[in-house]
Formats: structure tokens, sequence, C-alpha cells
């Protein structure tokens, strides 16, 4: 079998699995320009007739979806940034500075990875609603300004950075401090925006704990707002379907906007050996 033929039927079957992953997001995008009177018709008509494009303004009036956007922006916004924080001063803490019980500590941490985060829903209400934060944007924000995910990430990230770097700093009078935020920030800064990015998409669509921790429209975000479009009576589903493009719409955007750092920074592999 010849090389141009090989290249031609990888190029079919890439194109062929894009188009797959493509065809719902193609499929929501058509059915939230059509009449709610067709979209369940049989034949399914793929094309609308008519372009409802007046289904996008209907969407902002029949739900207070300028507040659920300002409150997915506040949440995603501290919390990613918490995140960022906690597990950068963390991950340096335990690559370079040396205390009592860093082994076991770390171990303990590393083993958080293996309880599935469903487990640790009813925990957390509980410990919520003894606080009195339920209803309440410290219920939406605390309990995820950490991630063990983002803190190995970058814990792993930090320890390929090789010790002769920091003893430089250091002889040339540079703080812990001053070699954190300098130099081994800006190095990692493709892995740093990558689980960044990973982070916003990740609180962004978040629905199960809005759900549990909010009962008031005023804290609502985004994914819980499409709830609105779902009734007893049935489901509308263009303005569902137009609620879904404006919330995967800045997502979409920003991953164009960062997709260079997300591909680098998934794609750096960190030296491997090295002990802890």
């Amino acid at each position: 079998m010849s090389k141009r033929l090989l290249n031609g039927i990888r190029t079919f079957c890439l194109l062929l699995g894009a188009g797959l992953m493509l065809l719902p997001f193609i499929w929501m995008l058509l059915t939230s320009l059509q009449p709610a009177s067709t979209t369940l018709s049989v034949p399914t008509n793929w094309l609308p007739q008519s372009l409802q494009w007046h289904n996008y303004l209907n969407v902002w009036q029949a739900a207070p979806f300028a507040s659920y956007c300002l409150n997915s922006l506040l949440v995603t916004s501290v919390t990613t940034i918490g995140q960022l924080l906690t597990s950068i001063l963390a991950a340096f803490a335990f690559t370079h500075l040396q205390f009592y019980g860093r082994r076991i500590l770390f171990g303990l941490l590393l083993a958080l990875m293996l309880v599935p985060g469903e487990l640790l829903l009813i925990p957390n209400f509980v410990t919520l609603a003894h606080l009195h934060w339920i209803n309440t944007y410290a219920a939406l924000i605390i309990p995820w300004l950490a991630s063990i995910f983002m803190f190995i990430t970058l814990h792993q990230a930090f320890r390929a950075q090789p010790k002769t770097l920091y003893y430089a700093a250091h002889i040339d009078g540079a703080s812990d401090w001053q070699y954190l935020w300098h130099v081994l920030v800006p190095t990692n800064r493709p892995i740093i925006t990558a689980v960044a990015l990973l982070q916003v998409i990740s609180s962004w669509n978040a629905f199960m704990w809005p759900l549990i921790v909010t009962n008031d429209d005023r804290l609502r975000t985004l994914p819980v707002g499409l709830m609105v479009f779902t009734s007893e009576q049935g489901t509308n589903y263009p303005l569902l379907m137009t609620a879904t493009v404006c919330v995967i719409l800045p997502l979409i955007l920003l991953y164009f906007g960062l997709q260079k750092y997300l591909i680098l920074g998934i794609t750096t592999s960190p030296s491997k050996g090295k002990s802890l």
C-alpha cells in the first residue's frame, strides 16, 4: 500500500471522527434557530425553513440570564485564581522546601485523587449547612479554592526544573518568593495556562454542586439556569439549545484564544525519575 493511500485513509478517518464529534454541536446550533413546532417533527428538519434569530433575544427575556452570567463569571474567576495561588504555593513548598512529614503529607494528598468527587458532596454540604453558608456565594466558591489535580500537575512541572537554577537565583540574592514568581512561574507558563483553562471549563460547566447549594435565582449559574426551559409541560428545545449556545460560546472563544498554550502545556513532559 502506497504512502499516499495511507495518508488519504488517515485523513479520511480524522475528518470522519471530527464530523461525528461536531454533529451534536451542529444540531444544537440549527435547533436554536428553529420554531418550537418543528423541533420534534418526523422526519427531522435539519435545516430550518426560516431562521428564528429572535430566539436569542427571547432567551434573555425568559430568564434572568444576565444574573446567571455574572454569577458564573464571578465563581469561575475567583475559584480559578484561588486554585492557581494555592496550587502554585503548595507545589513550590513540596518541591523546593524541606519540612517535617513532607513525604507523608504528599502521599496523603496524592491519595485524595483516588476519592470520587461524588462521595464528597454530602460531607461538604453538611459542613456548609453547619456554617450557615447554604445559598451563599461562599458555598459556591470556598470549597473549590484548592485542587489536588492542579497541585499534582504543577508539582510535576516544578520538580522538573533543574535545582541549579534555584541555587543560582539564591546566589544572586533572590529570595524564595522572588524565585517563585520571577523564574519558576514564567518558565512554566504553558502548563499553568493549560491547567487554568481546564479549571475554567470545569467551573463554568459545573452543574451538580451549584444546584445543591443554591435555591435562589440570584445565585444560580448558567448551567443550572438551563433548567428554566424544562418543566412538567415539556421542554422548549429551541430556547434550551439557544441558551446552551450562549453558555458554551465563551468557552469556545477562550479555547481558540489559548489553544497554543493548552496544547503546549499538555504535550510538555516533565523529566522522569526524580525523587520527591
